[in-house]
């Protein structure tokens, strides 16, 4: 007899903050969703909560949610996607924005190639691409280089280096911080930032208090703005 067909792993887009889902999600997703039962996620709480909001006919008992987060055993993961080996699609979501990208679900997505089961990722909104699209940047050559170093002479010296290679590339730099460490952070980029050097500030994408401004070092200094607690991405840029 042939063998039962292998279900599809869908990568499943997130809001990026607490807004109707359906302004920021096509219908694709909604239809995903109300198709899928078995889910890996990065929070049970709050991907049971997106579920109930996108498809509240879909009943919660019949969900099947594994976590996968920076605490995840590797030998774990296989049976994350068992189900799509047994013929059942597998849904992956982040905690927010699209997963596998800047994500832990990308562990299960090359774990998937491997093991020869289709992958459909579904349109949705990235941080990463929103900002660099609003920050009139290159977005020809750019790079995503995620959190900045804790230790300040690092900060300061991982800051300094990617001027540069902005600079040298004409390559657009793009990093984020913890929310609750941004307004530090703005004073280090004031600190340590060549005053021509372009920057922009991205916060709260798609949601009511969004925020984008690309301004010089030297202009951020007479703008001010308030952005502790609140999800930034950020973009530098140095010109010649």
């Amino acid at each position: 007899m042939a063998s039962n067909p292998k279900g599809k792993l869908y990568l499943i887009p997130i809001p990026l903050g607490d807004n109707d889902p359906m302004e920021v999600l096509p219908f694709t997703v909604q239809r995903a969703i109300e198709s899928l039962d078995h889910y890996v996620v990065e929070n049970e709480k709050t991907a049971r909560r997106f579920i109930k909001k996108i498809a509240p006919e879909k009943p919660q008992p019949s969900l099947h949610l594994r976590t996968l987060n920076k605490h995840t055993e590797v030998q774990e993961h296989r049976s994350m996607i068992q189900p799509c080996l047994e013929g059942i699609s597998v849904g992956l979501m982040s905690e927010a924005g699209c997963p596998g990208v800047a994500d832990p679900g990308a562990v299960i997505v090359k774990l998937a190639h491997e093991l020869g089961i289709q992958v459909i990722p579904l349109v949705g909104p990235s941080s990463i691409l929103l900002a660099l699209m609003a920050s009139g940047m290159n977005g020809q050559s750019f790079a995503f280089n995620g959190y900045l170093p804790i230790d300040k002479s690092e900060k300061k010296a991982t800051l300094k280096y990617w001027e540069r290679l902005s600079l040298e590339r004409n390559q657009s730099q793009l990093f984020i911080e913890t929310p609750y460490r941004n307004n530090k952070l703005m004073d280090d980029l004031m600190q340590t930032l060549h005053p021509n050097t372009l920057l922009c500030v991205a916060a709260d994408i798609t949601l009511p208090t969004e925020y984008i401004k690309t301004f010089r070092i030297a202009d951020w200094k007479r703008n001010k703005i308030d952005l502790d607690k609140r999800p930034t991405l950020f973009i530098l840029h140095k010109n010649a």
